[in-house]
């Protein structure tokens, strides 16, 4: 009537009950004992910017937030650009014939 137990069923067991141990005190051990400076990202990311390196990511940032706003400016004068266009065109169509200038 009873169900004998495998060692591969003891060590599902054990595996489940370490996993499930650790999944729950995590957030335990992360807060015990923290400041809200712990949390704080700023400290490092100041060392990692000073070890030089990231210079590679930030000048590629830079040039890409760069030609973002030649790209933007240059998008700003297509109306503009297109429409002095049209108007010199139009001129150009409307211009009398040889005709007209005796």
């Amino acid at each position: 009537m009873y169900h004998a137990h495998t060692p591969a069923d003891w060590a599902q067991m054990l595996c489940f009950a370490t996993s499930g141990y650790a999944a729950l005190s995590v957030p335990y051990f992360l807060t015990v004992d923290a400041d809200l400076t712990d949390f704080d990202p700023r400290p490092g990311l100041a060392r990692l910017v000073e070890s030089g390196r990231v210079d590679a990511l930030l000048v590629a940032v830079a040039n890409a937030k760069h030609s973002a706003r030649t790209a933007a400016a240059r998008a700003r004068h297509i109306p503009r650009d297109a429409a002095i266009s049209l108007a010199a065109l139009l001129l150009l169509l409307s211009a009398p014939g040889p005709e007209a200038t005796r």
